[in-house]
């Protein structure tokens, strides 16, 4: 008695989990187009279930069948399957069922939703960053009062291993290529015209934020 009871409880737990559809694949092209074959296509479905509800996709040359029991649908697809139909086998399958855990769509997560681009909404506990001070190089600043016309500058200072780097600014009235100016028309050489220096800033001694 009791493995029969226990038999009974695992062919009803098997019977639950199968779908109550069933997917009919390369059907007939003509089921899509004349309703006469059509009706016959309906009916061998219909004999085991007068519920029975069809879903037809012409460009998948596929159906859908739904039965309002997964009994029905066993029973239809082990008489049917491999069966001819109009002078083609005909091929069932059982539909898959795809469980997402709600039967609506959900909006993503507020933290998540910074990915989108541009985003919907800022995420929750997001805030707006002050900028940054800007940066003043007061060595830079210092350097560039103390730099003068015509004086050298070091850029940086050497080391037993690394060498000073000095930049010389050449001074006005120095030209070094004295004698080696352009002719002019008449035969006479024409001077070459000075550099003018770029002036420096004022300086001031206490810099203000």
């Amino acid at each position: 008695m009791q493995q029969s009871e226990n038999r009974a409880g695992e062919a009803a737990v098997e019977l639950t989990d199968l779908p109550n559809a069933l997917i009919a694949c390369k059907v007939l092209e003509d089921v899509f187009i004349d309703d006469h074959l059509k009706a016959q296509f309906e009916a061998l479905f219909l004999a085991f279930d007068a519920g029975t509800t069809f879903q037809f996709f012409k460009s998948f040359r596929r159906v859908r069948v739904n039965f309002t029991e997964a009994l029905a649908a066993a029973e239809a697809r082990e008489k049917l399957h491999k069966s001819v139909f109009n002078g083609k086998e005909m091929r069932l399958y059982f539909a898959q069922s795809v469980l997402i855990g709600s039967p609506s769509l959900h909006p993503p997560k507020p933290e998540k939703q910074f990915l989108i681009s541009p985003p919907a909404s800022p995420p929750v506990g997001w805030q707006q960053a002050p900028d940054a001070q800007p940066l003043i190089n007061y060595d830079l600043l210092s350097a560039m009062s103390k730099l003068g016309p015509g004086e050298p500058y070091e850029l940086h200072t050497g080391t037993p291993t690394t060498p000073a780097v000095i930049v010389h600014v050449c001074e006005a009235e120095q030209d070094s290529s004295e004698g080696e100016g352009e002719a002019d028309g008449e035969g006479g050489k024409r001077p070459r015209p000075k550099i003018i220096q770029t002036r420096r800033p004022d300086f001031t001694d206490t810099v203000t934020q």
